[in-house]
């Protein structure tokens, strides 16, 4: 008998120093920032699994060693009515997985524990979630088994002994669960990144020099009816993935590495050089070949033309050791693939395939590229590429992009697909049968160069910091619209600011691409339909629109000291809040000169009740070529007099 007790330790001392504790890390990161934010953890086993899943679950809705919040965690075995009601009306393999159907989200995580790595019923639970878009994970015995082979990760303990495997599997759960504990402690020292807390992001594409040639144009040619490009000049920045690359690295809180062909050429070179100021690790596979170029000439914020050099594609190298290490790091991947064969490259695929078991991977697909590998987390095809994937040439309606949307989730080895619409936004499939999620875009006018490529990229950063796909691809809309609002490409070289000077430097970049700047002024207290018709007037009369508001002491100085009813923060926040006002600045004296010179509009707007008065900043505005306009009033709206009127229904007090 102590012998026996001997050989039984002796194997457990064996097996647990082969478990993958570095995998069971990632595993607790994962967990710690996706169930805290809404996510839920599925878990299932039979017999002594059972017990495991169990054990697990309630050190996550209860506590392991430290206080934290409650995290949703549900056994599936232990609903004792759920699972015989299933079991006696669609059978014993389908007890785990219909609950996966039932409780099962996109983005949400299932782990399944098995000794054997073979049940039936975790088998089909396994591939539940996987159709639904759940991260699956398995808890083993010995590889290979079919459990660890239909899940996106597996962590198999390499022992004889069931009783060896359930006792490592019970070291597991105690080790998951001090990884989140920690995670949510802060994170871990474990290397450079984690140590100032950045994560790595992996942008894998194809790269081009983008060259934009701006100038005015107020003359036809004498040789022929074209315009004139006069004042040039010539902006340099990386396109394609190398784009997707520079906009990740605004990104605060990620490092970027960006894996890629340069071209042996002074066009690869000026790209590169533009990578490195920008904090772009770069990993050039190209073996030779030249770097294609796309200028585009452009006046008043418009394109007139645009020519292409260097079509064929670049030949392509062995994958190299450092790629594979960054993939191995990275909290997430985006591949940007421009048709020109990266998304193609055989090995690296195969590190594409290995990297998506391991983190969320996001695929901005093109008509002439590869198809994303298997375990892809999201595709982000636009409508017109939708089109072309799927041969379909029909109208681009919501009701049709869905259905493209759906016919490439049964075509690709992808858990979901986001159709992205430009403006009017984009819309996530999950599955066949479940309702889309529209995702609705707000108006911006401007450059929409790189639109799809700071989705793509916003979409990867919040999957990989453990936002479920709704919210990510949410967020991305919203990205990419302000983006274009911004200026697009011109963004990048203008200060990013969220402070008062935002509203100027709007400005400022609207009108270096020859845009026109609209200003309004006024109190704007009391928000009505007269307000909103002048702004929506004066927004169409120009590329941006910044309103100038009094303060709240301006205001009480001319209205009186019952004045304003609305205070300005919250007056600034509803005005922002309207799709037709760019920006908003507040001024304190009781005209806005001062706040005019500083925006300098083209056009300055008034109500159509100033009409017949000259109005005072006329001059001021005048002075630097500016125009004052009168827009019309809408009758029977002021501020003043739907307050009296308040006034006199609520009667004396």
């Amino acid at each position: 008998m102590p012998q026996l007790g001997r050989a039984h330790i002796q194997a457990l001392a064996v097996a647990l120093p082969l478990l993958d504790v570095a995998r069971l890390q990632a595993w607790g990161r994962l967990l710690a920032s996706r169930l805290p934010a809404g996510g839920r953890l599925l878990v299932a086993g039979n017999g002594g699994s059972a017990a495991e899943a169990q054990h697990l679950t309630s050190e996550l809705v209860g506590r392991f060693r430290a206080e934290r919040v409650p995290m949703s965690a549900i056994a599936l075995h232990a609903d004792s009515s759920s699972v015989t009601a299933i079991a006696n009306d669609y059978g014993a393999q389908e007890v785990f997985a219909r609950q996966v159907r039932a409780h099962g989200r996109p983005g949400d995580v299932l782990l399944l524990i098995s000794t054997s790595g073979a049940s039936p019923n975790v088998l089909a639970a396994a591939q539940a979630g996987r159709e639904l878009g759940l991260t699956v994970w398995a808890l083993t015995g010995p590889a290979p088994n079919p459990l660890a082979e239909a899940s996106d990760q597996a962590v198999c303990v390499d022992a004889e002994q069931t009783a060896t495997v359930q006792e490592c599997h019970l070291v597991v759960v105690h080790l998951l669960c001090a990884a989140i504990d920690a995670h949510l402690a802060g994170p871990a020292a474990s290397n450079d990144e984690q140590l100032d807390g950045m994560r790595r992001l992996v942008v894998v594409g194809d790269v081009l020099l983008d060259r934009d040639i701006t100038g005015t144009a107020d003359r036809l040619s004498p040789e022929a009816p074209v315009p004139v490009i006069a004042d040039t000049q010539a902006i340099d920045r990386p396109g394609g993935a190398g784009l997707a690359a520079v906009l990740a690295a605004r990104e605060p809180g990620w490092r970027v590495t960006l894996v890629c062909g340069l071209g042996q050429d002074t066009a690869g070179a000026r790209v590169r050089t533009l990578l490195d100021q920008a904090g772009v690790e770069v990993v050039d596979l190209a073996a030779a070949g030249t770097t294609p170029v796309k200028t585009r000439i452009r006046v008043a914020d418009r394109t007139l033309l645009r020519f292409d050099t260097a079509t064929t594609p670049l030949r392509l190298g062995p994958l190299a050791d450092i790629a594979r290490a960054r993939l191995d790091e990275a909290a997430a991947v985006l591949v940007c693939d421009y048709g020109r064969g990266i998304g193609a490259h055989d090995e690296l695929r195969q590190a594409l395939t290995d990297a998506a078991r391991r983190c969320p991977l996001v695929w901005d697909p093109h008509p002439k590229g590869a198809e994303p590998v298997l375990g892809t987390a999201l595709a982000v095809p636009n409508a017109d590429e939708a089109r072309a994937l799927t041969g379909d040439s029909g109208p681009r309606e919501l009701g049709d992009d869905v259905g493209r949307g759906v016919r490439l989730l049964a075509a690709w080895p992808v858990k979901q697909v986001a159709v992205t619409q430009g403006r009017n936004g984009a819309v996530l499939i999950a599955g066949p049968d479940s309702h889309p999620l529209v995702v609705p875009g707000r108006p911006a006018a401007g450059d929409t160069c790189g639109a799809g490529d700071q989705l793509a990229v916003t979409a990867a950063v919040m999957l990989g910091a453990g936002r479920l796909p709704s919210h990510a691809v949410a967020t991305a809309v919203e990205a990419a619209t302000s983006y274009v609002q911004a200026g697009g490409p011109a963004s990048l070289y203008v200060p990013q600011s969220d402070g008062p000077s935002a509203p100027l430097e709007l400005a400022a970049r609207v009108r270096a691409r020859g845009g026109k700047v609209v200003g309004a002024g006024g109190c704007f207290d009391l928000l009505h339909a007269g307000h909103l018709s002048l702004l929506h007037q004066a927004r169409r009369l120009g590329d941006v629109l910044v309103v100038c508001i009094n303060s709240d002491d301006s205001v009480r100085r001319l209205k009186g000291h019952d004045r304003p009813v609305v205070g300005e923060r919250e007056r600034a926040a509803l005005l922002e809040a309207l799709d037709c006002v760019d920006g908003v600045l507040v001024f304190g004296e009781e005209t806005p000169e001062k706040v005019l010179a500083e925006l300098r509009p083209d056009i300055w707007v008034k109500g159509g009740d100033y009409a017949g008065q000259r109005i005072t900043e006329a001059d001021f505005v005048e002075s630097w070529g500016g125009e004052v306009v009168v827009v019309p009033y809408l009758d029977g709206h002021s501020t003043t007099n739907r307050i009296d009127q308040l006034t006199q229904q609520a009667g004396p007090r």
